[in-house]
């Protein structure tokens, strides 16, 4: 089991630093965790430069790593299906490496190709129709992990003209409708400063059961990096109950910018405030190849099957509407052989999703105290699941 130091979280959301870098800015949607999984399944059959090489990409040595993995497919995440296995020719893997694997990974001969694809859709609530990776008489061992999620907001979106993401959004007349968050604890907007990115607008929706999609948007002009780090760490920061600061809304000047507008409006009631957001709903599907050397992968396959050549690959979509989220990923890797304001008046701020931004899957450990110590944390909680880049978003319909 993982020791009380061990920050899984952290080391995913190092990761997926990472992932993403590689990827690149464009509209994506991905599963670092699913491929962190896979390596961290892998790592306790490196040694030497191997050993290294992984345990660098990791953010732990191998026993670190795969202790924690093997405590999060034993306990998987009420609304996080996970599922991992390893399929080989006999001899293909050494034996102390299999028999050190978690029990609740799958084992047996390499299948073929339809029941890869049966597998993937078992595994992800039917989301994955096709294994990433197509099986050749080569191939003697095969490594996959999948995890999928299909919730429903707590309430639903509102809807809004697409030109309520305001004049400066180049989205603004392409989409008819967008998304406007209800006034509900189920939908959290605020406004903090992050160490990267600097003043971000935040919404963070929450699906019953614990697991919560943070969307972060900064200036135009922040890279796609920084905004995607800075949705980690405020995603993982609400998962987990911790404060997070944010603006003062009364100390924000009137009028539109590029991430928000605001306005007074005169009020029956006692001053107050409010924050909306208006985002758009995307969907995303993609399949990536691993093979670059940054993301561990090289490493992982000259351990287990001595050099080239291999392939690895991950499969990932994701649907954010107006009634909840679902995504899903399968990641795969094949050895092959040779291998304050005035009284009286209501604020309201609205935070406009208007250009690319970033999203992120959290879970949350609802057993966990807020605020608690690494102790007191389930191997769930607080831990990125699925990350996004949002470019090409869609008009928002009643789905």
């Amino acid at each position: 089991m993982a020791t009380a130091k061990t920050d899984q979280a952290s080391l995913i959301a190092r990761y997926a630093g990472t992932f993403h870098e590689v990827i690149g800015d464009g509209h994506h949607v991905a599963s670092p965790l699913g491929a962190w999984l896979l390596l961290a399944l892998c790592a306790p059959a490196t040694d030497g430069a191997q050993a290294d090489a992984l345990a660098d990409v990791l953010g732990g040595g191998a026993d670190e790593v795969a202790a924690v993995a093997a405590e999060m497919l034993a306990a998987p995440h009420p609304l996080v299906a996970a599922a991992a296995a390893v399929w080989g020719e006999p001899g293909a893997a050494g034996e102390r490496w299999l028999a050190g694997l978690p029990p609740a990974v799958a084992r047996g001969d390499i299948p073929g190709q339809d029941d890869l694809d049966r597998w993937a859709r078992d595994h992800t609530f039917g989301l994955i129709e096709k294994f990433p990776l197509n099986v050749d008489a080569a191939d003697y061992l095969l490594l996959a992990s999948a995890l999928a999620t299909k919730v429903s907001w707590d309430r639903p979106f509102d809807l809004a003209p697409g030109s309520a993401l305001g004049e400066s959004s180049p989205w603004a007349r392409d989409l008819r409708h967008v998304l406007r968050s209800p006034n509900d604890p189920g939908h959290t907007a605020f406004i903090t400063t992050t160490p990267r990115a600097g003043d971000v607008a935040v919404h963070v929706g929450h699906a019953r059961g614990g697991l919560l999609v943070a969307s972060v948007i900064a200036a135009a002009d922040v890279s796609s990096a920084d905004v995607l780090a800075a949705a980690h760490a405020i995603g993982i920061a609400c998962a987990r109950g911790e404060p997070l600061p944010r603006r003062a809304l009364s100390g924000l000047p009137e009028g539109d910018g590029p991430l928000w507008s605001v306005r007074d409006e005169p009020s029956a009631g006692k001053l107050g405030e409010r924050c909306v957001a208006i985002l758009p709903a995307w969907s995303a599907t993609d399949n990536y190849d691993l093979s670059d050397p940054r993301l561990g992968f090289a490493a992982a396959a000259r351990a287990l099957g001595g050099g080239d050549p291999w392939e690895a690959r991950q499969a990932a979509t994701a649907s954010y509407s107006r009634t909840g989220f679902e995504a899903a990923a399968v990641t795969a890797m094949a050895a092959m052989m040779a291998m304050m304001p005035r009284r009286g008046v209501l604020r309201t701020v609205e935070l406009r999703f208007g250009h690319p931004y970033a999203v992120v899957a959290v879970t949350a450990d609802d057993d966990a105290a807020p605020g608690g110590g690494l102790a007191k944390r389930g191997p769930w909680d607080g831990v990125p699941v699925f990350s996004a880049w949002v470019a090409e978003p869609r008009s928002a319909g009643d789905g």
